[in-house]
C-alpha cells in the first residue's frame, strides 16, 4: 500500500467561494518571466541602424558656402528667406546618426558660431518659440525658392 493510495481517487476539491481559474490564467502563472530586465530593449537598441555622416567634396562645400553667403545677403536686405535644410543629426545613444530635413524661415547666419538659425515656427512674430540651430558642418544641402535661382546661375 502506497503513501497516498487512500486519497488518489477522490474527486478534486471545488471551492464554493472562488470560481475555477481559466486554463489561460493558469498557464500564465507558469509562463517564463524576463529574468534580465531591460535585455529586450538592449537587443532592440543594438539592432537599430544608424547612418554615417557623408563627407562633402571641395566642390560641394564651395556650393554650400555660396548658398550661405547668398542667404546672408538676402537677410541684410531685410528679406526673410524660407529654406529646407538637409542635415546630419548625430545619434545620442550610439555612433552614427540620421539625415533630417527641416523647413523654415531663416533668422540668421551666425558665421562666428558656424550656425544657421531658423525660426522655430511658421509664425515669425512669435518670439517665444525656440529657434532651430544647425551647425554648418552638419549641413548637407540647402534648398528653397531663392536658393533655386542661385542654382540656376551656377
Amino acid at each position: 500500500m502506497g503513501r497516498y493510495d487512500d486519497i488518489i481517487d477522490l474527486p478534486a476539491h471545488k471551492s464554493k467561494k472562488h470560481p475555477p481559474m481559466s486554463k489561460l490564467n493558469r498557464a500564465a502563472q507558469f509562463a517564463p518571466f524576463a529574468a534580465l530586465t531591460g535585455y529586450d530593449a538592449m537587443v532592440q537598441e543594438e539592432a537599430r541602424l544608424t547612418d554615417s555622416q557623408t563627407e562633402l567634396s571641395e566642390y560641394q562645400l564651395e556650393i554650400l558656402n555660396l548658398k550661405l553667403s547668398f542667404i546672408t545677403d538676402v537677410l541684410e536686405n531685410d528679406n526673410i528667406p524660407a529654406v529646407s535644410v538637409i542635415y546630419f543629426q548625430p545619434d545620442a545613444k550610439k555612433s552614427g546618426g540620421s539625415y533630417k530635413t527641416v523647413t523654415g524661415k531663416v533668422k540668421a547666419v551666425d558665421a562666428t558660431a558656424s550656425t544657421l538659425i531658423l525660426y522655430g515656427s511658421e509664425d515669425i512674430e512669435n518670439r517665444n518659440i525656440e529657434p532651430i540651430k544647425i551647425e554648418f558642418e552638419r549641413i548637407i544641402d540647402i534648398k528653397g525658392e531663392l536658393i533655386d535661382h542661385l542654382n540656376d546661375q551656377l
